[in-house]
């Protein structure tokens, strides 16, 4: 059975997808990227959207009632190489040894966005 996961507190979106789906002993959660609650793209430096996204991806994992320490599966998407060093400086704000698994792919955001990340959450 699948749990579409929303409501207080998580990011809309006016686009045709859902933020998270639960689905067996998984939670899947759609690329979060810097918006605010009503999904309209917060523009910032690099640190700002990475965080604000970061968080978006918190409230989610955290309104289905999980921590970000049951990510065990993160997709990065940083638009520019010369952000690398900051964005894993703030990664390690939100993730801990033993890390999830990861995937950082560079450059393909286009103009607008600087970040964006998705994850998977084991349900133990």
């Amino acid at each position: 059975m699948k749990e579409f996961i929303h409501g207080d507190g998580v990011p809309t979106s006016h686009l045709p997808f859902s933020p998270a789906v639960k689905c067996g002993d998984y939670m899947f959660i759609s690329g979060q990227a810097s918006v605010d609650l009503e999904g309209n793209i917060v523009v910032g430096s690099f640190e700002e959207e990475c965080i604000r996204s970061f968080e978006n991806l918190k409230r989610i994992i955290e309104a289905a009632g999980y921590h970000m320490s049951d990510v065990v599966q993160v997709r990065n998407y940083v638009g520019r190489q010369e952000d690398l060093t900051e964005f894993n400086q703030i990664y390690r704000r939100y993730f801990s040894t033993p890390f999830p698994t990861r995937t950082t792919l560079i450059g393909c955001l286009g103009t607008l966005l600087k970040f964006e990340v998705d994850a998977v959450v084991y349900i133990s």
